[in-house]
């Protein structure tokens, strides 16, 4: 057990970013296809292919999921992924070829880095290209390259965020969860704040919802947000369980971010089911929140500084 997404069986994992724009993207691919679901908590969504979720849908698998920066620009990496997997007759099968089935979420880190340069077709293809089943990185990589946290006061006070993940094994069972935080709310691990906005002068954290509370209708969030993940499990589901899944594992991000599921974000949370092994349904819930919650502590934890945007390893030396 590596403590990362790549623990479940089946499941692979790419990265490909730009340090000079700080942005990227990150790839979760299962060549068999897995039982998708996914649940949008978030007012300011960017995603694609989606609707393969529902439940009246003909399409049961998805092939690749792919989590981004860049905003709306970015759901261009995905047609990368899917070339790739073309390639190497990846897909759903009609017959002349087999047609990927590709899902992403984007994040919004335009405004750290370069804003011109954005996740496109070449890095998702790269990501594909990279994508293994020994992974295990984390922090300013991939989707979490540009991540950051606690906007309440501006981006020059936010925090760096990044890419993180987790997983729990119960007998046979094995849940875990891959996530990039970007949020505009704050970070907590046991109900103790350990990111969010921070002055390097007073060297101090300031509670996003205290200045809430205190500005009232004054305080107005920028699209500048939204955290992103997946949860995979090599338990059997049928697409409303794994919707239903999704649907629990937001709790880990209630958990560990405050405020969370503004108007000004777009969290999102996939849901891939290898169907290995059968499993207790509420058993693979409970633990998608309890890991989601790990992989957001796990990416603020291993996230680097840029520039102003301090990381959680700066203020904690």
């Amino acid at each position: 057990m590596k403590n990362y997404l790549t623990d479940v069986e089946g499941i692979k994992v790419g990265h490909a970013q730009s340090y000079d724009a700080m942005t990227g993207c990150s790839v979760i691919i299962c060549e068999n296809g897995a039982t998708g679901g996914l649940d949008v908590r978030g007012s300011a969504p960017g995603t694609r292919e989606t609707d393969i979720f529902k439940a009246e849908k003909l399409v049961d698998k998805v092939h690749a999921v792919v989590l981004s920066g860049g905003s709306a620009f970015g759901l261009e990496a995905s047609t990368g992924v899917a070339n790739f997997l073309e390639e190497n007759n990846i897909g759903f099968d009609v017959g002349v070829t087999k047609v990927p089935i590709v899902s992403q979420a984007v994040l919004f880190d335009l405004i750290i880095g370069d804003y011109k340069v954005r996740p496109d077709k070449e890095m998702g293809y790269r990501a594909a290209k990279a994508a293994s089943s020994e992974e295990d990185s984390r922090g300013n990589v991939g989707a979490g390259t540009g991540a950051t946290v606690g906007k309440a006061l501006g981006p020059n006070l936010a925090m760096k965020g990044g890419l993180g993940s987790a997983s729990i094994k119960v007998g046979e069972l094995v849940v875990a969860a891959l996530v990039a935080v970007n949020a505009v709310g704050d970070i907590y691990e046991n109900k103790k704040q350990i990111a969010g906005p921070y002055n390097i002068k007073e060297e101090r954290l300031y509670s996003t919802m205290d200045y809430m509370k205190a500005k009232q209708n004054e305080i107005g969030f920028s699209n500048t947000n939204t955290t992103i993940g997946v949860i995979a499990t090599n338990a059997s589901l049928t697409k409303p369980q794994a919707n239903k899944v999704a649907q629990v594992a937001h709790n880990g991000y209630a958990r560990a971010i405050n405020p969370v599921h503004t108007m000004s974000d777009g969290d999102s949370i996939f849901a891939m089911a290898t169907n290995k092994i059968e499993a207790n349904m509420d058993l693979v819930s409970q633990l998608a929140a309890e890991v989601m919650e790990l992989a957001i502590i796990d990416g603020i934890k291993n996230a680097k500084s840029y520039k102003n945007n301090l990381s959680w390893q700066e203020i904690n030396k």
